[in-house]
C-alpha cells in the first residue's frame, strides 16, 4: 500500500500545479465532485481521484465505488499525459476503462494542456533577469537530453538492424519455409507431367 505520507506529497504537489495555472481550475470545474478511480497494476494500488474545492483529493483505496475506472500500468498511466493516447492504448488491451470516459479525459487534457509561466514564478524569488537566465538554461538542458536520447535511439534502432542482418528473423525463417513449400508443390507437379508424358509415348 502507498504510504500516506507519499500520496499526500503528490497530492500537495498536484494543488501546487492548479495555483500555477490559475486556466486548470476552470478546466476541470466540469468534472467538480466525480471520483476517478486509477488502479496501478504493477504496484496493486488504487487511488481514488477527486477535484472538488478547487483542490485535487488523492485517497489510497480498495472501494470499488467510481463514476469512471483506469486500469494499467504505471508506464501506460504516464502515457496518459497525451490525451489522443487514451482510444489507442484501450485497442491494444494496455488500458482498461470502465465507466464515463469523459472524466477520464477530462482529467488527462487538463493537465496535458497545462501552461505555467516558470520564469514568472522564478522570478518572485530571484528576481527577473536571473529567472531568465534560468528558464533558458532549463530548456537547453532539456534539448541536449531529447538529443542525446534521440542519438541513443538510433544507435540501438542501428544496431538491431545490423544484429538483423546477420541472423534470420522468425518471420522470414516462415516465409522462406512457405516459398519451399510451393516449389516443392509445383516441382511435384512438373514430375507428374514429365512422367506422365513419357509414358504417353
Amino acid at each position: 500500500m502507498l504510504a500516506n505520507a507519499l500520496l499526500s506529497l503528490v497530492e500537495r504537489i498536484i494543488n501546487q500545479l492548479l495555483q500555477l495555472d490559475p486556466q486548470l481550475k476552470g478546466k476541470l470545474a466540469a468534472i467538480a465532485d466525480k471520483q476517478l478511480l486509477i488502479e496501478i497494476r504493477d504496484w496493486q494500488q488504487s487511488i481514488l481521484c477527486v477535484y472538488s474545492d478547487e483542490q485535487i483529493h488523492l485517497y489510497s483505496t480498495q472501494e470499488r465505488s467510481f463514476d469512471c475506472m483506469i486500469s494499467a500500468d504505471i508506464n501506460t498511466l504516464l502515457a496518459l499525459k497525451d490525451p489522443s493516447m487514451l482510444t489507442q492504448l484501450i485497442r491494444q488491451d494496455k488500458l482498461d476503462l470502465q465507466g464515463d470516459l469523459n472524466l477520464a479525459q477530462g482529467f488527462s487534457n487538463a493537465f496535458a494542456e497545462l501552461d505555467i509561466d516558470w520564469p514568472e514564478h522564478f522570478s518572485r524569488y530571484i528576481g527577473d533577469a536571473p529567472a531568465q537566465q534560468l528558464w533558458l538554461s532549463i530548456q537547453a538542458l532539456k534539448r541536449r537530453s531529447s538529443q542525446t536520447k534521440s542519438k541513443l535511439e538510433n544507435t540501438l534502432t542501428t544496431l538491431c538492424q545490423d544484429e538483423l542482418a546477420v541472423t534470420i528473423h522468425p518471420l522470414e525463417l516462415a516465409e522462406f519455409k512457405q516459398q519451399n513449400r510451393q516449389l516443392k508443390s509445383q516441382v511435384s507437379q512438373l514430375e507428374m507431367r514429365i512422367n506422365a508424358l513419357l509414358q504417353s509415348r
